[in-house]
């Protein structure tokens, strides 16, 4: 019984520690300023090696790109997981992360 309430404990606490997400833009700063998901950092993608420590201290912290068409998310994703990020998603371009981040908030 011990071992289960145990569990149960490490699990609860995992649930309330559980890192926020990260939504990244990953456009150049005019494209940002431009119009932007509110809840999002601009790191222009061919930054995103350089700045992404600064930002993100677990490299399980889901992580949500996005761009204008997901091309350049796509290219931040794989740079990201080469330095061992594991919780990536390339949400695409900036309607359909407006959309997910509708999602996940509601």
């Amino acid at each position: 019984m011990k071992v289960i309430a145990a569990l149960v404990l490490m699990f609860a606490s995992a649930l309330v520690f559980a890192a926020e997400p990260v939504w990244l833009d990953v456009r150049s700063e005019g494209e940002f300023n431009s119009g932007h998901l509110d809840a999002a950092t601009n790191v222009p993608h061919g930054e995103i090696t350089d700045r992404i420590a600064s930002l993100v201290e677990d490299k399980d912290t889901p992580i949500y790109l996005y761009c204008r068409s997901g091309n350049r998310a796509g290219i931040a994703q794989r740079a990201l997981e080469a330095e061992g990020y594991t919780n990536i998603t390339n949400v695409g371009g900036l309607s359909d992360a407006r959309e997910k981040y509708a999602a996940m908030t509601e």
